[in-house]
């Protein structure tokens, strides 16, 4: 799997999912288990709906 999902990127989607996950506990939501979308992806490094796009926001050369 190659990775497409940047540093900078990566940081946002784990604050972004830490948020998400944050306000379905304090809202007693199951809506909050949506924040582990973007943790996952930021763990992976991957995601897959870049693919079709053919996006990347890795520097140039850093792909594995």
């Amino acid at each position: 799997m190659v990775k497409n999902v940047g540093e900078l990127d990566r940081g946002l989607r784990l604050l972004v999912g830490v948020v998400i996950l944050g306000a379905g506990v304090y809202f007693n939501s199951w809506w909050g288990l949506l924040g582990l979308v973007p943790i996952t992806t930021a763990a992976l490094r991957w995601c897959p709906a870049y693919l079709p796009f053919g996006l990347s926001t890795c520097r140039r050369g850093a792909k594995e």
